[in-house]
């Protein structure tokens, strides 16, 4: 277990610092700390698309706040926690894997977030709609997921809300994006990290 968790150094991204319980003397005062432990669920922070997602969430937090936030594919609730603790009152969760549900309410809870999470497939589940329309959408899962539920992330954000998409690589770049523009998006920016791409856009 120390070897493991040796190898899981924290991250900051941005404002960000997340970590597991073993480095918790290692966080910066001036940080906004996330404790996210190594499990089950997808989302320590380590991976490039949680890193990509953090930094651009970082950059827009610079010029606005977002009162609604969801994110679709939470794994282990980190980014709708890091809304939760940045000024956002509506912060949503959803996953369709069970056990990754269950730990990102127990992440939430570890970190004092009033993240909310539930168990569903796509955005119909009663309490993703009570939400609606959202100011922005986070959903790093994979290309093809992103693909398909284009025209539901569309109809989850207002109009001028932002979409932050990842779990995709720099190869499938052109294949996600052309679904959003085709439905209204306008590109903001992307960050690349290792193999992965962040995509930020607009709902017009």
């Amino acid at each position: 277990l120390a070897m493991a968790l040796s190898g899981l150094p924290p991250v900051r991204a941005g404002r960000f610092f997340v970590y597991g319980l073993h480095d918790r003397g290692r966080a910066p005062v001036n940080a906004k700390r996330l404790r996210i432990e190594a499990g089950a669920a997808f989302g320590t922070g380590h991976h490039g698309t949680t890193v990509g997602c953090l930094l651009a969430y970082d950059a827009l937090l610079k010029k606005k706040r977002f009162p609604k936030v969801l994110d679709v594919g939470a794994g282990t609730g980190v980014l709708a926690i890091a809304a939760a603790k940045t000024g956002t009152r509506t912060a949503v969760g959803t996953d369709i894997d069970a056990v990754s549900v269950r730990i990102s309410r127990e992440n939430a809870k570890v970190n004092q977030s009033d993240a909310r999470f539930v168990w569903a497939s796509g955005l119909n589940h009663t309490s993703v709609r009570q939400g609606a329309p959202y100011d922005l959408v986070f959903a790093n899962i994979l290309a093809r997921p992103l693909v398909s539920l284009a025209q539901d992330i569309k109809g989850a954000l207002k109009p001028g809300g932002t979409a932050i998409l990842s779990g995709l690589l720099r190869t499938q770049e052109r294949y996600v994006r052309a679904a959003y523009l085709n439905r209204g998006f306008k590109l903001d920016f992307r960050i690349r990290k290792d193999a992965w791409a962040t995509l930020v856009l607009t709902r017009s």
